[in-house]
């Protein structure tokens, strides 16, 4: 097994599979923008090594808990906002362009950009203590991820608005219920089984998973427009006075 150096984001290679881990587990792992530039580069380097299937992890006691809302306080500068709003867009693009299959292995919260991550890969294995959700609206903010194209895709309009508009939280079994999540599991069981996925898909011939895969994700549509729309709507929110007192008032607070 081979290791990058340590920090936001873990990369690990052993037996064709990469395993990247978000690698903030004092914060649960929240997104802050370093930590989303490690993890686009962890995602770029898997396809330039051409592993044959990557697994998305987090270390600690979640996946990842979503935006750090104490380290990300929206700012005036519009055009830093946009890039760093394309920047976490790009973690989809680059699931999507990989030419493997990527497993979200989930245990813990996937909140916010953490449900995102999850939802935009390819496979998701979930441990039963797995809470999933959108909190967005709640703390005045806007979906991302290209979430406002594949959440509808997976599980139909209404249910897609009822999860994003009242924002609650839902377990692993209704995830998978929904069509969200392939596989729930123990937590104990959750290394062996999102393994035993990764390796048995790693040494399927290389070229037909490819094809297979952009063909599936070419029937879900085109993300661009998607993309845009979402830049738009965060903007405006993350500059919002809600959005303000939402991260003023987040800060301090125990996630569990």
């Amino acid at each position: 097994m081979s290791a990058a150096s340590e920090g936001l984001v873990i990369s690990t290679f052993s037996d064709d599979v990469a395993t990247v881990t978000l690698n903030r587990p004092a914060k649960l792992n929240a997104v802050i923008p370093e930590l989303v530039d490690e993890l686009c580069t962890a995602l770029e380097g898997a396809i330039r090594k051409g592993v044959g299937a990557l697994v998305l992890a987090g270390a600690g006691r979640s996946f990842c808990s979503g935006h750090d809302l104490e380290a990300n306080s929206p700012g005036e500068d519009l055009g830093q906002l946009r890039d760093e709003l394309e920047r976490i867009q790009d973690v989809t693009r680059l699931v999507r362009a990989a030419p493997f299959p990527v497993i979200a292995k989930v245990h813990g919260y996937a909140l916010g950009a953490g449900c995102e991550f999850a939802l935009c890969s390819d496979l998701v294995v979930a441990a039963r203590d797995a809470e999933f959700g959108f909190p967005e609206v709640g703390v005045g903010l806007s979906i991302t991820g290209g979430i406002s194209r594949l959440l509808p895709a997976a599980v139909g309009l209404v249910t897609a608005k009822e999860l994003v508009l009242l924002g609650e939280r839902f377990t692993a079994q209704r995830a998978k219920e929904l069509g969200l999540v392939n596989l729930v599991v123990e937590r104990d069981e959750l290394d062996d089984a999102t393994h035993r996925w990764a390796t048995a898909l790693a040494a399927r011939p290389r070229l037909a998973m490819r094809l297979a895969k952009v063909a599936l994700d070419n029937g879900v549509g085109e993300l661009d427009a998607a993309f845009e729309t979402e830049i738009g709507h965060a903007m405006v929110t993350q500059v919002s006075p809600g959005a303000r007192e939402a991260a003023a008032g987040f800060a301090g607070r125990d996630r569990g």
